[in-house]
C-alpha cells in the first residue's frame, strides 16, 4: 500500500478561473497521467487538501480514476475546521460535492483557523500519513506550494520520502500530446 500526497498551485496562481478554461484540461490530463503511473506501481490512496486549484482538481481526477481502478481510495484532509467557509457559494458547493465523493475526509485540527501553526501541523500530518508526494510546481514560478516543497525537503533530510513534480515543461509537453490527440 502506498499513499500519495497531491498538492500544487492554487487556481489563481495558474490564472484558471473557470472549469471551462482550456488550461484546466491540460493540468488534469498531466495529473491523470502521473496518477495512473503511480496506481499501476502500487499507489492505493490519493490524499489531498481542499484548496481551490490542484488539490481539488487532483481529487476530481483521482475520483474519476476509481472507475478503472476500483481499489484506489481518495481522502480529503482539511487543515482546520470551517475551512473555506468564507468562500463564495458556488465554490463552497463544489467543495461539498468533492467532500461527498471521496472515500474519507477529516480535519487535521478541529479548531477554526487560529494561526499559521495549524498549516504547519497540516503539512506534518500529510508527511507522516503519506509515502510520497506529487506537486504541480515549477521552481521558476514560486507560489504558495513552495511552503509545502520546503516542508517536504526538510522531511526528506531524515526520512525516505519520494517527491515528484509536474512542472511547466511537463505541462507544455502534455499540451502538445493533447493537441496531437485532437488532430
Amino acid at each position: 500500500m502506498s499513499r500519495v500526497w497531491l498538492t500544487g498551485y492554487r487556481s489563481y496562481e495558474l490564472s484558471v478561473f473557470s472549469d471551462t478554461d482550456p488550461k484546466l484540461q491540460i493540468i488534469k490530463s498531466a495529473i491523470k497521467r502521473k496518477l495512473v503511473e503511480k496506481i499501476e506501481t502500487g499507489t492505493s490512496w490519493v490524499i489531498s487538501g481542499p484548496q481551490l486549484g490542484v488539490e481539488q482538481w487532483g481529487l476530481e481526477v483521482a475520483n474519476e480514476l476509481r472507475k478503472d481502478y476500483p481499489e484506489l481510495q481518495t481522502a480529503l484532509m482539511f487543515p482546520f475546521a470551517d475551512f473555506g467557509q468564507q468562500w463564495e457559494e458556488d465554490k463552497l458547493e463544489k467543495l461539498t460535492q468533492l467532500k461527498s465523493a471521496v472515500n474519507f475526509t477529516a480535519n487535521v485540527s478541529e479548531d477554526s483557523y487560529k494561526n499559521p501553526q495549524q498549516l504547519r501541523n497540516y503539512q506534518t500530518f500529510m508527511l507522516n500519513h503519506t509515502d510520497e508526494a506529487i506537486l504541480v510546481y515549477d521552481d521558476e514560478h514560486e507560489g504558495k506550494t513552495s511552503f509545502d516543497l520546503k516542508a517536504i525537503q526538510n522531511f526528506q533530510e531524515k526520512n525516505s520520502y519520494n517527491l515528484e513534480t509536474i512542472d511547466f515543461y511537463d505541462l507544455e509537453e502534455e499540451s502538445n500530446l493533447y493537441a496531437e490527440k485532437d488532430e
